[in-house]
């Protein structure tokens, strides 16, 4: 039986990414599709790496670290280093992601103490003018 393939509009279309995308994904040797002629043709092992790298990206993960987590695969010893790496990756996202949180509420909180400050000078302007 056949292996299947994919053209390169093909997973453009299903990841939602532009062709530019797959092509860079290749110029940076993510990827190795065969070629016939000027057509591209991508194995089910590209579709899978890319749809890795792709859902790395929407966790935070760089390109670099996506990368390196799925160059870990190793079904012949169950994975567990992938997995491990995998797992310590997910928590520094985790932990920046919460120190920027912390961050933010900080700087919401301080905006929010401005601002009424400022309605709160506004308000005495306006009953002095009285």
């Amino acid at each position: 039986m056949p292996e299947t393939t994919y053209s390169i509009s093909d997973l453009a279309s299903e990841f939602g990414v532009t062709t530019r995308t797959i092509r860079f994904y290749e110029e940076k040797g993510l990827i190795h599709p065969r070629r016939e002629g000027q057509k591209r043709v991508y194995s089910p092992a590209d579709r899978v790496r890319i749809k890795l790298i792709l859902r790395g990206k929407r966790i935070g993960m760089s390109l670099r670290e996506s990368v390196e987590v799925i160059d870990l695969y190793d079904p012949e010893h169950n994975n567990e280093e992938q997995l491990n790496s995998l797992i310590n990756t997910v928590r520094e996202k985790r932990a920046r992601l919460l120190q920027q949180k912390k961050d933010i509420d900080e700087m919401l909180g301080g905006l929010d103490e401005v601002e009424a400050l400022c309605e709160q000078a506004l308000d005495d302007n306006h009953r002095s003018q009285r």
